[in-house]
């Protein structure tokens, strides 16, 4: 199949080179019918190829109608405003690639139920990835950016044995796997939401799990709580989605993947290249789309992969000095670069281009070598009482050396302890500076807006004292006097209120905070305005409620706990593998490109 896919790139290649345009004479009549001189082509490409001309002339064939069925298809688009999509099936499939029309008028749900009929699918059981998103069933085709020509890769929904066994009897499995994947993906969602919602609360670290954001090093990086949440969500969807593809689920791993990479859209740029988690994710969406056979549907898997090397040379630095001065070493990291090669080199072996498939594919099989570990050396550091994955990581970071490998785990172990502990009391001590400041009256946003911006000496930085809280509970608005403050230092006078209310009247943290947003409350600050003129209240019908609330709070600790099952306790887990996978896709790519050396050589 591979071989299929090159030797079609190739021929691609070739006629675009030589400007042949087969749907017209004389590689086709006007009855769209074959020519006589498309078999002169065949002989021509496959001389130069040295490939069965019979095989390349069936080949130019498939290219030629093709082209003829889009051009059909784009005279029809025109003229009646029916789009064509093209359809690709799951792998197990006979016809993978198919063709639908559609108005593009109709929605996601509609589309969904479309081609679950045409092609013989359950509805339930199947997610539509279009421009690298899942279609969303409320919402038109239009709105959703689908168009004429667009690809639609088709996930098929399947659930594993054991959980079969775990969740239904025999008899029901059939009704119910595909509702029960559904459930999984939006507890999935929930449970993200709930634990980055967490990081922006105030909790108590050591009762309350939460999501937080580390370093290299495994230290906390300090984010803007503009981009917090956002950053949270993508690295959670990651993590969700990783754990799907060990489990080698990659139909379900994929959505989740694309929600991390719709989210980490939503972050600065100089964030992404603070952390190595934007490109491992591109890695992992482009190795998703290769397991399940559709990188045909992935029109952008060479920007991907160029933009996980950019990312890793920001973040590592360009000959990974960063990386040694940080770490001591780089042996773990090059992990992700042998994968980066093995997937640069698979897409140009499907894109025709044999040479450059055949270079990076030889500096993965080099990087293998240089990775690949004695199963005595792990078996050495296991009797030791370190686990497998720790032996991995420790060996790759040594260069197999077993006893400088046990000496690294075991610093690194307590290097770890330590960064916790400290990590633990700065959220701690975090916590206390908040709840000082609520009690001198401010908000708790408006407390936490203040230490992200003076972590350290809030109380030095902020020497005006607040008003007295007791009064500020009861102040409907603040004061004409210290709105007309702020508007004489040129602020609006509504968002001067604003700010006011934010920091019960106090006129300079008001003035700084706009004057260091640009004239403007920051969005989180908004909310505590709102928030602000409100107060507590209870009614009779609370105590209704407490049954349901309790239900609530049962389902949303259950989507928590299903998130923190996934979530690794090593912190560079993403760096271990055993690249058995690998090795074996390596050796197979290598075959193909040795097949092809020789017409590559010759042209």
């Amino acid at each position: 199949m591979a071989q299929k896919k090159y030797l079609q790139a190739k021929l691609t290649q070739l006629l675009r080179e030589d400007r042949i345009q087969l749907w017209k004479p004389p590689y086709t009549n006007e009855n769209k019918e074959v020519g006589l001189a498309l078999k002169d082509l065949a002989k021509k490409y496959s001389d130069k190829l040295e490939c069965c001309e019979n095989e390349v002339e069936k080949l130019i064939e498939e290219i030629r109608c093709k082209a003829i069925e889009r051009g059909t298809g784009n005279e029809n688009y025109k003229t009646t405003g029916i789009a064509t999509i093209e359809v690709f099936l799951p792998r197990l499939r006979k016809d993978r690639k198919n063709l639908l029309e559609t108005r593009l008028h109709i929605s996601g749900r509609e589309l969904r139920s479309k081609i679950a009929e045409t092609f013989g699918f359950q509805e339930n059981y199947i997610k539509i990835v279009i421009n690298k998103k899942q279609l969303q069933l409320g919402k038109t085709l239009q709105e959703q950016g689908v168009t004429h020509n667009v690809k639609a890769m088709v996930l098929e929904l399947k659930q594993s044995e054991e959980d079969v066994r775990k969740n239904f009897q025999i008899e029901e499995e059939e009704q119910n796997e595909a509702e029960l994947k559904e459930k999984q993906i939006q507890r999935t969602k929930r449970g993200l939401e709930i634990l980055a919602e967490r990081a922006e609360m105030v909790v108590d670290p050591e009762n309350t799990p939460y999501l937080d954001i580390a370093n290299q090093t495994g230290r906390s990086i300090r984010i803007p709580p503009s981009e917090r949440k956002a950053l949270m969500l993508a690295m959670g969807y990651h993590e969700k989605g990783r754990a799907f593809l060990k489990r080698k689920e990659y139909g379900i791993a994929l959505p989740c993947l694309l929600d991390a990479d719709k989210y980490f859209c939503e972050c600065c740029r100089e964030l992404l290249d603070t952390v190595d988690n934007y490109a491992v994710l591109q890695l992992d969406i482009v190795w998703c789309y290769f397991r399940l056979e559709q990188l045909e549907c992935l029109d952008d898997a060479e920007k991907k992969l160029n933009l996980a090397q950019k990312c890793f040379n920001n973040c590592y630095g360009e000959n990974h000095q960063r990386l040694v001065h940080i770490k001591g070493n780089c042996g773990k990291e090059k992990v992700l670069f042998l994968r980066l090669y093995l997937l640069q080199g698979i897409r140009n072996y499907h894109s025709g281009n044999g040479e450059e498939a055949c270079e990076y594919l030889n500096k993965a099989r080099q990087l293998f070598k240089e990775l690949y570990i004695d199963p005595s050396k792990v078996h050495n550091l296991l009797q030791l009482g370190f686990t497998a994955q720790e032996a991995r990581l420790g060996l790759r970071a040594c260069d197999g050396n077993v006893d400088h490998a046990a000496t690294h785990i075991t610093n690194r172990r307590e290097e770890l302890a330590q960064i916790r502990k400290e990590e633990k009391e700065k959220k701690r001590n975090r916590l206390e500076n908040i709840n000082a400041l609520k009690v001198m009256g401010y908000s708790t946003q408006a407390a936490k807006q203040i230490l992200f911006r003076n972590p350290h000496m809030w109380w030095l930085n902020n020497p005006v004292v607040p008003a007295d809280p007791e009064t500020n509970h009861h102040q409907e608005s603040p004061s004409q006097e210290n709105i007309d403050q702020l508007v004489y230092m040129g602020f609006d006078a509504v968002v001067a209120e604003a700010a006011l209310r934010v920091f019960r009247g106090n006129v300079q943290l008001a003035a700084q905070t706009l004057a260091h947003n640009g004239g403007s409350l920051p969005p989180e600050l908004q909310l505590s305005a709102e928030d602000s003129l409100s107060t507590p209240s209870t009614s009779p019908s609370d105590s209704a409620g407490t049954s349901s609330a309790s239900t609530d709070e049962d389902m949303e600790t259950e989507a928590v706990n299903e998130i923190l099952e996934d979530i690794p306790e090593h912190e560079e887990d993403y760096l271990d593998s055993t690249l058995e996978d690998e090795e074996i896709i390596i050796a197979e790519y290598l075959s193909y490109v040795e097949n092809i050396k020789p017409a590559t050589k010759k042209n």
